[in-house]
């Protein structure tokens, strides 16, 4: 994601008087008031129904550290976010009932951004350190990387696939089509350290190692300046971005996405740590369905949760600006590209296990070549698991 402090301050003003507007929209169709999310006023709802009553069998407060600032992406998470919540600047969090269908199902939720707001620490070590975070946003290479010593549970993917891509200028790049062209070239591949599927790519044969550069920094700046680098980014946001929000550049660029050579795994998997799955069974059992619901909810009609992730973004003068353009390109985005989509059989929010297996075989080597400690008997179903999924549940 794009850095915020590269962006110019007229841009951060408007972003604010829109978001200010959106605000006052959200009060009147009852999304909660500034003055009752700030004060955190109670709001009456009606009670869901005992199946999906959560008080007693999870936490008063179901805590989850997201990876990143609040955006569509998580359009799941905050589907379940009732009215009312209040937006904590300091934390980088938000907290409201938490809802299904927007009733109440008797306990709170709180949704806290990751990436800067946590000093750029993994969620599964922060789910380690701070033992009030009941669940975590994990994408599923992580959750293998995880293993050697955080270990954590995957419980439901947010997302169907990554929406991580390889990004080029067109007009640099007219004879680029795939990441595999771009392995055809000597040009330099940006990417952020953390990453993992660069090294993926290099073993498959689709980039030299000598293409590689781990220096970025999520500012627009160097793909400005040298046009003919290829960058990482998300199908959900930069393309956008780089075309509407970034001044020095505005007009589109080109992409691949890496699902489309072969690196699939399950993207913003709500994971529990490993060591806490069975003490959360009971809770587990009744909240993941109210997960795969609200995210198949979210894909069916997006709209009002995309708008009140734009109103928590703008309360939070430390988040990048998230104009409602952004939101809704996102989700269409997702949607379009098979990223927020059922399984094969029709279920959301479930695990093709063999996918997941495949994937743990193809990663192992690499994560142990880069001195990760990777169980050697690891199987996918230890770190991957459908106990707690409803496969009837889909996207209609």
């Amino acid at each position: 994601m794009l850095n915020d402090r590269y962006r110019p301050r007229a841009r951060r003003r408007a972003a604010a008087t829109g978001a200010a507007l959106l605000t006052a929209l959200l009060a009147v169709a009852g999304c909660g008031s500034d003055t009752a999310d700030q004060e955190g006023a109670a709001v009456a709802l009606e009670p869901a129904a005992p199946a999906q009553t959560l008080r007693g069998v999870c936490p008063d407060t179901v805590t989850i550290q997201m990876q990143w600032q609040p955006q569509s992406d998580q359009g799941g998470l905050f589907q379940l976010l009732g009215p009312g919540y209040r937006v904590d600047e300091e934390t980088k969090s938000v907290e409201g009932p938490l809802v299904v269908g927007g009733k109440d199902t008797g306990v709170r939720l709180q949704l806290r951004a990751g990436g800067p707001a946590i000093g750029f620490q993994s969620v599964a070590s922060r789910m380690y350190v701070d033992d009030s975070v009941t669940l975590g946003v994990v994408h599923g290479e992580q959750v293998i990387a995880a293993s050697a010593a955080k270990s954590v549970v995957a419980v439901t993917p947010l997302l169907k696939y990554s929406p991580s891509i390889l990004m080029w200028d067109p007009a640099s790049h007219p004879d680029w089509h795939s990441i595999a062209d771009i392995g055809r070239s000597d040009a330099p591949v940006v990417v952020s350290k953390e990453q993992i599927f660069p090294q993926w790519l290099v073993a498959k044969g689709l980039l030299k190692q000598s293409q590689i550069d781990t220096g970025y920094d999520g500012a627009p700046a160097r793909f400005v300046a040298d046009p003919t680098i290829a960058q990482q980014g998300f199908a959900s946001a930069e393309p956008y971005v780089y075309e509407h929000e970034a001044r020095a550049w505005n007009k589109p660029v080109a992409y691949d996405l890496i699902k489309n050579v072969g690196f699939d795994t399950y993207a913003s998997n709500v994971t529990v740590r490993a060591d806490k799955i069975d003490g959360l069974t009971s809770c587990l059992e009744k909240l993941v369905p109210i997960i795969q619901q609200s995210g198949a909810d979210f894909a069916a009609a997006p709209a009002d949760t995309n708008a009140k992730v734009v109103d928590i973004v703008s309360r939070t003068p430390a988040f990048n600006p998230y104009p409602a353009g952004q939101a809704e390109f996102a989700a269409k985005q997702l949607t379009e590209l098979g990223l927020l989509a059922n399984e094969d059989d029709g279920s959301f929010g479930t695990y093709d296990l063999s996918r997941a297996q495949r994937n743990l075989d193809e990663l192992r080597p690499i994560l142990v070549a880069g001195g990760a400690a990777i169980p050697p008997a690891l199987t996918a179903e230890e770190i991957f698991t459908n106990r707690f999924t409803d496969p009837k549940i889909g996207i209609r």
